[in-house]
């Protein structure tokens, strides 16, 4: 019986990801007319249609989105296979780690350390990429772990809760509420609220806030980065919700901020490490993630609560 190639195989699953022949080629640096005659051999082999081509590129067909997945899952556990069993349940190998910029830049130089006093051999390329992508990066492959807000949109990913984060509200040292000892939600009535970017959960939480007490949330100036935002907030254009590890790195106390708490209320993000559900590394990354946690308290926990394993 014949059987497709791992070089086919993973010819489909550029094709299918980039859209095209041609960027796939360019992707995988070999020409066009060698991925479209393996994509026909894998065809003929599989006695399916994977792709309908046209001048906008090419579209998976049914019958290749069927197979897409299971083409994937096939190209995971090869490369697993190479690493070897025994060095990815000891930790001895390299694992691709997402992160959104809101995050990692906060948590990561304080807890990789550790990480890393434990597992010597464990080998982290950490990429930082946009919340709406990170998943995306996840399923498909190109990530191996993700470290994120919970819970994640797809059914294909596990994770395990690590800690819950504090948001709190940030304002000009100089606005007049910065004055008042104690605030409450009606304070926000009418205020101006900033905010990053949508695609943020962190924006959306600010939203729900904003809406809840009648604020008014600032669209035309979203901040690219929780760094923009601090300094519009400095300038006096209007305050904004920012997460206790940003706060603890970048705000200090003699500085032209006031960090304050809204009396009765708490907002707070939960953070996790994910992964796909079918990874054969998912033993070890729930070890990885519950010694994340040990970390974490020895590090951060004065500022973040450390959740158990959910």
């Amino acid at each position: 019986m014949n059987r497709p190639s791992v070089r086919q195989l993973e010819y489909f699953v550029a094709v299918s990801r980039f859209g095209s022949f041609r960027r796939a080629a360019e992707e995988l640096d070999i020409s066009q007319p060698t991925i479209t005659a393996q994509i026909a051999q894998i065809e003929k082999t599989l006695d399916v249609v994977l792709f309908e081509r046209g001048r906008g590129g090419a579209t998976p067909t049914p019958a290749g989105r069927q197979l897409l997945p299971i083409a994937r899952r096939i190209l995971e556990e090869l490369d697993n296979l190479l690493a070897s069993a025994g060095a990815a349940s000891s930790g001895a190998a390299v694992y691709r780690l997402g992160v959104k910029s809101t995050l990692g830049p906060y948590i990561l130089p304080r807890i990789l350390p550790g990480v890393h006093a434990r597992y010597r051999d464990l080998k982290l390329y950490v990429r930082e990429e946009a919340p709406s992508r990170l998943e995306a990066a996840l399923e498909n492959g190109d990530l191996d772990l993700v470290l994120t807000a919970l819970p994640t949109n797809s059914s294909d990913l596990n994770g395990e809760q690590l800690l819950r984060e504090e948001i709190k509200l940030v304002l000009p040292a100089d606005h007049k509420l910065a004055k008042k000892p104690v605030l409450y939600g009606s304070d926000l009535a009418g205020a101006q609220i900033l905010t990053t970017q949508e695609g943020h959960k962190l924006t959306r939480m600010a939203e729900q806030i904003a809406t809840r007490f009648g604020a008014e949330v600032l669209r035309d100036y979203e901040g690219t980065s929780l760094d923009a935002l601090r300094l519009m907030v400095v300038m006096g254009m209007g305050m904004a919700f920012l997460p206790a590890l940003y706060i603890r790195s970048e705000i200090k106390e003699d500085s032209a901020l006031v960090v304050r708490d809204i009396e009765g209320e708490s907002f707070a993000r939960i953070i996790g490490l994910a992964w796909r559900a079918t990874s054969p590394a998912r033993v070890f990354y729930r070890q990885l993630a519950e010694d994340m946690r040990n970390v974490l308290r020895e590090e951060l926990g004065d500022v973040i609560q450390v959740l158990d394993r959910n």
